[in-house]
């Protein structure tokens, strides 16, 4: 598919590469909010020569939230484009720098996701190369709460996913150029157990140590993975007592749970429930309690429309584009519970994010950004010629 956008980014793989650079060399754990706006403010400066209007929602806790919109977005039908500006990586972590050579660059972020970003940045400028920026209803959200499930952001995400005809998120794509269409939900959750203190020493009747009854808790809950389909469970933290030789008044356990439909997940609930409510040791009590949870990204036709669009443009740009199920939940996770036909990981393509082993495939960077504004270009003219989600 040949198109004045997409010859456009022919020549700026140097200026793709830099701005990369830029954005991985400045610290943003999520946590890390000062460092997190120095990321919003060079992302600001990098489309500062392109016709959008700017909106920034300031919040207590973490980094702004960025929207930009085209002059023509609107209330309705627009291409709603979504990536994520910090990262895992602690404020003192020693994994700050970038390194390339001839194959690969490695980095924080380099492809979660501040590869993405540059894909979305670079997408822009190729739109407005040929004047079609304008023409297209685009808003872009880049959020800085994305690792930690989105708390702040979520509602925002969710009121312009509605407003939106699709959306286009880009998270790290497959090794093989897998387009995701579906992802599992995930609930974050603890178990909180409260029993009677005492001496060790002087036990005299039936101890009613919180350790013990959430002991029995957890083997029960690690016997329901391979019971729902498609739902694992895991105990990854657990915490309680003061010392061996006292009998624990508390005792708390963390959960992680991923799903992939509404109904197992309901069932799963009801079994996780009864687990909790029953009293293994007497004279104890637990409560779950909800960290973090994000719904499941079903896999629909409208979703498989979008994506059937994206092996279009990718066979006639000779980019490979295969159709991907993750486990793993992100912002688009959000999108498809508003009800918005959306496909993720459209960003560059590597491994090993969160870890020091990140890194990505330099040629994907700039594959990935002419698969992107193909993909919106293809989706424009289907939504204005009402053959898109007929």
């Amino acid at each position: 598919m040949g198109s004045l956008s997409v010859d456009y980014l022919e020549g700026q793989s140097d200026g793709i590469l830099e701005l990369l650079k830029d954005l991985v060399l400045i610290q943003s754990s999520t946590h890390n909010k000062p460092g997190v706006n120095r990321v919003c403010d060079a992302v600001v400066k990098a489309v500062e020569d392109l016709p959008f209007r700017l909106t920034r929602f300031e919040n207590e806790n973490y980094g702004d939230t960025l929207i930009f919109s085209s002059h023509s977005a609107g209330d309705s039908g627009n291409i709603l484009l979504v990536g994520h500006l910090d990262t895992v990586f602690p404020e003192d972590t020693d994994f700050k720098f970038f390194r390339e050579d001839e194959k690969n660059v490695y980095g924080p972020g380099v492809i979660d996701m501040k590869g993405g970003i540059v894909s979305i940045i670079y997408a822009l400028k190729a739109l407005n190369s040929c004047n079609m920026l304008s023409k297209i209803p685009i808003r872009v959200i880049f959020n800085t709460d994305e690792e930690i499930g989105s708390p702040v952001s979520r509602a925002i995400i969710a009121l312009q996913a509605k407003k939106s005809a699709m959306a286009l998120v880009t998270e790290c794509g497959g090794m093989n150029g897998e387009v995701v269409t579906g992802r599992k939900g995930r609930l974050g959750l603890e178990i909180h157990v409260k029993g009677k203190a005492g001496h060790a020493a002087n036990l005299t009747e039936a101890k009613s140590s919180a350790v013990l009854d959430l002991a029995h808790k957890i083997i029960e809950i690690e016997s329901l993975n391979n019971t729902f389909p498609e739902l694992t469970v895991n105990v990854g933290k657990i915490e309680g007592g003061t010392g061996p030789n006292s009998i624990a008044e508390t005792a708390m356990a963390a959960i992680d749970i991923r799903y992939s439909t509404e109904e197992t997940f309901s069932a799963f609930m009801i079994r996780l429930e009864e687990i909790n409510d029953r009293i293994d040791v007497t004279g104890t009590t637990s409560r779950l309690v909800k960290i973090a949870d994000r719904p499941a990204m079903v896999t629909t036709e409208q979703n498989r429309e979008l994506f059937n669009i994206a092996a279009e443009a990718g066979k006639s740009l000779n980019i490979s584009v295969l159709e991907e199920f993750r486990s793993g939940g992100s912002d688009a996770n959000i999108i498809s519970a508003a009800g918005t036909p959306v496909i993720d990981g459209l960003g560059p393509i590597g491994m090993y994010d969160h870890s020091d082993r990140e890194y990505m495939i330099k040629n994907s960077l700039l594959n990935r950004t002419k698969l992107l504004v193909s993909i919106i270009e293809l989706s424009h003219q289907r939504l204005v010629s009402g053959r898109l989600f007929q």
